[in-house]
């Protein structure tokens, strides 16, 4: 599989990245991967810093001929989002990503990719090792954590870098040039409950939502995707009106920045009311699996009778935590007056744990205006508060605010149509976090821009690389660091 890959265009590019997605890296867990950054540096005969908080920091001098050019800092996030499918039998702690070419796309066996953002990883890497590569003097910033509260970004601190321009290479539409972003908060609800034995009289039944294709909680929020937390909800409310369901343990979601594929949840409902419960329930799913066809085609809803759970919700918790969950936004709350099919403002309902006695509820809300963002979490702080419910915000991050008047905007726009027959960059602002408003706190005087390949379906198994596009994008970089503008 490895040679698969490595036997790709620009070859360069492609090797790094096979290197890469060889050492396991998930988010906050990046020991490993931090410690081949640094061996690949030095190995280099490269100063490599590693900072206080884990960022990987290596310096390259300019070729010959580009000593006079502004120092650019070339920026990636290590970590990726780990995902699988179900049936997928992989521990991402421990192994490496396996990889397999599918036409004109690069895929992983079940798994997320890690092309988001790895691809950039391996571009500065391979930039780095290169010896005929026209650059001017290079800082290549690898950060941390990135994909669970950019605490890498957070953490780096003023001083350390010296250049004036960033290219941060986490964009994943080839033809988009990024010039702002949105920011984000963690929104977490808690509360404890009482649980009751169940009673004698009651069976039980496990609700399963599974098959959705999930995706990026950011970028891909607007496209009508399933919610499987939202779904499920749908299911157990339905049930509870009509036939007095139970709610034993719930357990949906998992990351934060990932729209929830599953969810399950086990319950106690009336042995008596069994053969209408069963119909009812298929009936509902049907129904949702017909409102979802044309973008859920793989979605699975299963009711299934398992044994009899022990112990229920207490009756008036549940009431309001199925009432909660169905008043929660999820989704797009605002587009943006501004910029055209921009997102401004939205939340995700990532994550919903119920289970002896704890409940538990993991949104992250964005947005490009940081008035709105906190309406839109205030407006779910309230909501969650009416059932008794705590909540706290957490990993609070700033939105990267566009400047159309960027001096490398300036330098890569002509670049672009000179390379791609005259077609015009999309130049956008986009409903991701992206580290550059965080970075900025920092470096506010540093020219920030953001670009990269073609990635589709980036946080689910379905995330894709697209080969001749990471070829577009790679002449595209070699000939912007030509460009570079003199000191």
């Amino acid at each position: 599989m490895s040679a698969e890959i490595r036997a790709l265009e620009p070859n360069a590019l492609w090797n790094k990245f096979a290197d890469l997605n060889a050492v396991p890296r998930p988010s906050k867990k990046e020991a490993r991967v931090i410690q081949f950054m640094k061996d690949f540096g030095t190995g280099l005969g490269l100063e490599t810093i590693e900072d206080e908080v884990g960022n990987v920091i290596i310096k390259k001098p300019a070729t010959s001929g580009m000593e006079d050019r502004k120092t650019i800092v070339m920026q990636s996030h290590l970590d990726m989002v780990h995902q699988k499918n179900n049936d997928t039998d992989f521990d991402f702690d421990t192994q490496g990503i396996a990889m397999y070419v599918d036409g004109d796309w690069v895929r992983a066996k079940g798994t997320t990719l890690g092309a988001d953002n790895g691809l950039g990883v391996a571009t500065i890497m391979a930039i780095l090792e290169s010896t005929d590569i026209e650059h001017p003097a290079i800082e290549a910033l690898f950060t941390i954590d990135e994909e669970t509260g950019m605490t890498g970004a957070m953490g780096l601190k003023g001083g350390i870098l010296s250049g004036d321009i960033l290219l941060n290479l986490d964009t994943e539409e080839d033809d988009e040039i990024g010039v702002g972003c949105a920011g984000g908060v963690d929104v977490t609800a808690i509360r404890t409950y009482d649980q009751e034995e169940t009673p004698e009289f009651k069976i039980g039944y496990k609700i399963s939502v599974k098959g959705l294709q999930g995706g990026h909680s950011g970028m891909q929020i607007h496209e009508g995707l399933g919610n499987a937390n939202k779904m499920m909800n749908r299911l157990l409310f339905d049930g509870f009106e009509n036939f007095g369901l139970r709610i034993s343990e719930i357990d949906g979601g998992s990351l934060r920045n990932a729209i929830p594929r599953e969810s399950n949840a086990i319950v106690a409902i009336d042995a008596i009311h069994e053969e209408a419960f069963v119909s009812e329930m298929n009936d509902l799913a049907n129904e949702i699996k017909v409102e979802y066809k044309t973008m859920e085609p793989d979605l699975v809803i299963v009711i299934s009778k398992v044994e009899t759970p022990k112990q229920i919700m207490d009756l008036g918790v549940q009431e309001g935590l199925t009432r909660a969950l169905y008043a929660a936004l999820n989704g797009v709350y605002r587009m943006s007056p501004d910029i055209p099919g921009l997102v401004e403002t939205s939340n995700n309902i990532a994550r919903v744990l119920v289970k002896d006695g704890h409940i538990k509820i993991g949104c992250l809300t964005r947005s490009s205006v940081e008035s709105a963002k906190w309406d839109l979490a205030n407006g779910l702080r309230a909501t969650f508060e009416l059932t008794g419910c705590e909540v706290e915000f957490s990993g609070d991050y700033p939105g990267w605010k566009p400047n159309m008047d960027s001096d490398i905007l300036k330098v890569m726009v002509p670049i672009y149509k000179e390379l791609n027959n005259g077609e015009e960059p999309h130049v956008a602002a986009c409903h991701a976090g992206l580290e550059c408003g965080i970075l900025g706190t920092n470096y506010p005087d540093m020219d920030m821009i953001s670009f990269g390949p073609n990635i589709k379906g980036a946080h689910s198994p379905d995330e894709r690389a697209q080969i001749s596009s990471a070829q577009k994008y790679w002449k595209f970089v070699l000939e912007i660091l030509k460009r570079i503008p003199k000191k």
